[in-house]
């Protein structure tokens, strides 16, 4: 296994945004099968580190893949077009705002209690992070708009980010 290889590489998969999870998932399971570090416990010390750095690798392909978010991240870092994340932070005004009524709506239904609320909001924000996940498909695999495909990227991080923050309101609620 050479470790200069991308992550799309590793798994021997196109550099493309559209992924069958499943087949990513089965191809994991078949390297990491063979580069687990207990499959080389009997050899010597630097074979052992050696393997443990592969499934390190390995594992940090995956985790990076099957996330669309981050494949994305990495897919237009690949192709040149860094999402540049720490420093271009702008977004459109009426996103920004309707991430501000969201949370607003989050906090409110946390203090209140509301579990059915943050569950009405759990579902609503997970059916336009897959609404996004498509059109972020569309604008990488299809329309080569990675310009674009940048700032959906960033939006998904927000979407992500209020996604978490939704389910740890829901876990105060329920202890």
């Amino acid at each position: 296994m050479d470790f200069h290889q991308d992550y799309f590489a590793l798994f021997n998969l196109p550099r493309r945004q559209t992924l069958d999870i499943h087949d990513l998932e089965r191809r994991y399971q078949r390297i990491q099968a063979t580069v687990h570090p207990d499959k080389h416990a009997h050899l010597g010390e630097s074979e052992r580190r050696l393997a443990m750095q592969l499934a390190t690798k390995v594992n940090e392909a995956w985790l990076t893949l099957k996330h669309p978010g981050k494949r994305a991240a990495y897919l237009l870092q690949l192709l040149g077009h860094d999402v540049d994340i720490e420093n271009n932070t702008v977004m459109p005004i009426d996103f920004l705002m309707r991430q501000m009524e969201a949370r607003e709506a989050v906090m409110t239904a946390r203090n209140q209690q509301n579990a059915p609320l943050l569950d009405e909001l759990h579902r609503r924000i997970k059916n336009e992070i897959a609404s996004q996940h498509i059109q972020l498909q569309q604008a990488i695999d299809e329309r080569c708009d990675f310009l674009e495909a940048a700032g959906m990227v960033r939006a998904l991080m927000f979407q992500d980010k209020l996604l978490h923050d939704i389910d740890e309101a829901l876990i105060i609620i329920e202890e």
